[in-house]
């Protein structure tokens, strides 16, 4: 398994290998902590079968969080939430939650399997308290941290293409709720190991933005790669073709997908390249390959559009 590390807190590790050997926990001398995420203020510790993970700190936690935590306790079979209410530890939003075997990079993709997840979730009916999922507003955070340069240039203009209500500068236009989880990658699925019901299926994790929003959101980071060349023409016939297969309503079952998915290709694209910029330029490092094309794909951007 890949480890995402940066450099933890001081002794936000012992915390949270504390709190995963306590009774909400495991125990006992095969319970050594290890861990499986510390990167953009987020540290993710296992100790055994849990996983403990402190939140971003920069982030809002309170009612509408604990509505993602109901709606995930309510779909078990699409779901994997916190096992009780969140904690606060030493001001930061820390949960518990099983541990499930993530996707393994050296293994075929589920791709279909994640369609079919996203699929089955756009279609769950929508609780009457259900919250926002609060998004895609998370690009504009992004963009106002790009400093100077030619690729932070280009990542600008290609921003200034996308819709004012993604620039913060309108309010976001009524649409159809349905339920979405808000930040879908393939990252963001595991199997639960020993289920009481042996039931291995893929479930989702990280509910930070579960709730209520237009579900093409959801395949937005997947058609963003793909139209950068990122993501093969295959693994994106195999993600899409399974998601219309199953009923997701995120697309039309006939006809061209792309008039649903442009805008949320396009601002996860501007998202992604202002990440890789962001990474590099702290990492104190040139773009990789993969980086590159997302910024490329912002020119290309920059150069088609103009504000919608």
């Amino acid at each position: 398994m890949r480890v995402h590390t940066e450099t933890a807190p001081s002794g936000l590790f012992a915390r949270l290998a504390e709190i995963g050997r306590g009774p909400a926990g495991a125990e006992g001398p095969s319970a050594a902590p290890e861990v499986l995420y510390d990167r953009h203020g987020v540290l993710v510790v296992r100790v055994a079968d849990v996983v403990v993970k402190a939140h971003q700190p920069d982030r809002e936690y309170g009612v509408p969080f604990l509505g993602r935590i109901r709606l995930a306790e309510a779909l078990p079979h699409l779901l994997v939430g916190p096992l009780g209410p969140p904690l606060d530890v030493d001001g930061r939003t820390v949960t518990v939650s099983p541990y499930g075997e993530p996707v393994d990079p050296q293994e075929e993709l589920p791709w279909e399997e994640g369609a079919r997840l996203l699929a089955a979730l756009h279609s769950t009916p929508v609780p009457a308290d259900a919250p926002s999922w609060g998004r895609p507003t998370r690009v504009a955070r992004l963009v106002s941290r790009l400093g100077d340069g030619p690729a932070e240039d280009v990542v600008r203009r290609a921003f200034a293409t996308l819709p004012a209500w993604i620039r913060g500068e309108a309010p976001e236009p009524p649409g159809r709720a349905h339920l979405i989880h808000g930040d879908w990658h393939l990252g963001q699925m595991v199997r639960l190991p020993g289920a009481p019901d042996g039931n291995r299926r893929w479930r989702l994790i990280d509910i930070e933005d579960l709730g209520t929003g237009v579900p093409a959101w959801d395949l937005a980071r997947p058609a963003a790669l793909f139209s950068a060349g990122v993501l093969s023409p295959e693994e994106w016939g195999r993600f899409l073709g399974a998601y219309t297969r199953a009923g997701g309503p995120a697309v039309p079952a006939d006809g061209d997908p792309w008039a649903a998915l442009e805008v949320p290709a396009r601002t996860l694209a501007i998202q992604i390249a202002a990440t890789c910029v962001i990474s590099a330029g702290r990492d104190d490092r040139p773009l990789d390959g993969a980086e590159q094309a997302m910024v490329d794909a912002c020119a290309r951007i920059a150069a088609a559009g103009t504000p919608a």
